[in-house]
């Protein structure tokens, strides 16, 4: 009975939510530019202020990744990305093309469903509120159960920046009784306009079936590929760095390693030598059977934490100060738990005969699970470079940087955000990393340039008749400047006699 109950106050809540995100959605509308930016700014400087109060919160309460990367992810989702978009017109006239004759106005779409995840927290939050309030909409956040409390700290936190800021009251809100439910509520309400859904598969396949416009992501999978031409001592610092920033929480961090055999022995080295630990065929095997669940989901035992404690979990005797994890491997599929997406500091390692088998190794595990999201290589090649770019089913081909920080922005010169798009490919609606301007629509003013009969093609039979009559002759107008008009006339009645006496 208490949870029949629970799951009423949670539905009953969400109502409440969006009726006062409505109303405050409707003063934001007819903000200016100014006051905008004024809200986002204030969001963005609460944020920041509290980075490593909410960034340590998340890490006690979910018990994922590493607090001094949180810091680092909320410093990022708050002064980053304000960065990024302070600038961005998302008020009022956004283009007035006078030529054509189009003006582009920028139009909220409304109420905003921000579903958060466990992995990054605080950080989505802040992302999220940012994106959302500078398009001029409102936002209700349905959060993860396990970070409930992290959470409801980081809406309070910038909420009330951003009320002193001049924004309405309930334009930030967020549940505090999450259910299954009530999120349910939020997503199918007839008044939220957009679901803005990060999240597990299952989560973002029902922010797309509920009806409502969605923005959703896919599971990251992503292989990095270490071509023969790579600075390889580099390119490993930037695995290791990605993979284990906040213990692997990011989605776009790396999931696989591939090389060329003739490589392998220099790369495996590397490896070793800047902490990696390579399994043996009877260790990967005890640890693979932790990866997965019976289900064919990730095992949250593992998801964002450390290497002793994956390897304790496995009963596994690893070197001390071991960084990373690795198994190589040589099949894909479902089954295959290392060739699967891996939020935890452990890779798979896959050794091809040519760069052109890596690449469809490449697009095998990609197509197994991450199609549209992210992969990464390093190489100084540019052909094959842009060999990957023409064919990898990915959103986001990071060359020569580490996954996590490069697919985000971070590192890279994408718009940076914590919600990346994965394309048609990855069951997606878009591939960008999303910005404001995806929590907008653009109303096109036009005028009109052509008649009816501008549009109305010649009848073949009239348009090989004109062309079969003689060139046309000088016009009157075709007269040099400055002709007298008695010279005209002469003129004129020069071409008529010459035209009578030929016929």
């Amino acid at each position: 009975m208490e949870t029949y109950d629970k799951d009423l106050r949670s539905i009953q809540e969400v109502r409440d939510l969006i009726k006062k995100a409505k109303e405050a959605q409707a003063k934001l509308a007819v903000m200016t530019q100014e006051q905008i930016d004024a809200i986002v700014k204030a969001i963005a400087d609460a944020g920041y202020t509290h980075r490593e109060k909410l960034a340590k919160m998340a890490n006690e309460e979910t018990g994922f990744g590493r607090w001094q990367d949180k810091i680092v992810k909320n410093a990022f989702a708050s002064k980053h990305v304000y960065e990024s978009i302070k600038e961005m017109k998302t008020v009022g006239v956004l283009t007035d093309d006078k030529a054509n004759k189009v003006m582009e106005v920028a139009v909220p779409v409304g109420v905003v469903a921000g579903l958060i995840p466990s992995t990054n927290p605080t950080s989505t939050v802040i992302y999220k509120a940012l994106i959302a309030l500078k398009a001029g909409n409102s936002i209700v956040f349905s959060p993860h159960p396990n970070a409930l409390k992290s959470i409801l700290e980081t809406v309070k936190v910038i909420h009330e920046a951003a009320v002193q800021a001049g924004c309405p009251e309930g334009a930030i809100a967020t549940m505090t009784v999450p259910t299954i439910q009530g999120t349910d509520q939020l997503m199918k309400h007839k008044d939220t306009a957009l679901i803005l859904a990060t999240g597990g598969e299952a989560m973002v396949k029902a922010a797309y079936s509920s009806g409502t416009p969605a923005i959703g992501v896919g599971p990251g999978n992503g292989p990095a590929f270490i071509e023969k031409s790579a600075n390889i001592p580099l390119a490993v610092k930037r695995i290791l760095d990605s993979k284990t920033f906040d213990n692997g929480t990011i989605c776009a961090s790396e999931q696989s390693v591939v090389v060329e055999a003739c490589s392998k022995e220099a790369v495996v080295a590397e490896f070793k030598r800047q902490g990696a630990y390579f399994l043996t065929a009877e260790e990967a095997a005890q640890l693979g059977r932790f990866i997965m669940r019976a289900n064919g989901t990730m095992n949250p035992q593992i998801v964002g934490r450390s290497v002793e404690h994956i390897a304790k979990l496995a009963n596994l005797n690893i070197p001390a100060g071991t960084r990373v994890l690795i198994a190589e491997e040589t099949q894909v599929g479902r089954n295959v738990p290392y060739s699967r997406e891996k939020l935890a500091p452990i890779l798979a390692f896959y050794t091809e005969e040519s760069w052109e088998a890596a690449c469809e190794r490449c697009i095998e595990i990609l197509n197994g699970e991450g199609a549209g999201h992210t992969m990464m290589i390093h190489s100084e090649n540019e052909e094959i470079v842009r060999q990957f770019a023409l064919k990898k089913p990915v959103s986001r081909l990071l060359v020569n940087t580490a996954g996590a920080l490069g697919g985000i922005g971070a590192t890279t010169a994408l718009a940076p955000a914590l919600t990346l798009g994965c394309g048609a490919v990855g069951g997606s609606s878009t591939s960008d990393n999303i910005s404001p301007l995806n929590l907008l629509n653009i109303r096109r003013l036009a005028y009109g340039l052509k008649e009816l009969e501008d549009l109305v093609e010649q009848p073949a039979v009239e348009a090989a008749a004109q062309a079969a009559q003689p060139t046309a002759q000088p016009s009157v107008q075709s007269a040099p400047v400055g002709i007298s008009l008695d010279d005209k006339e002469q003129l004129i009645n020069m071409i008529v006699k010459r035209i009578l006496e030929k016929m």
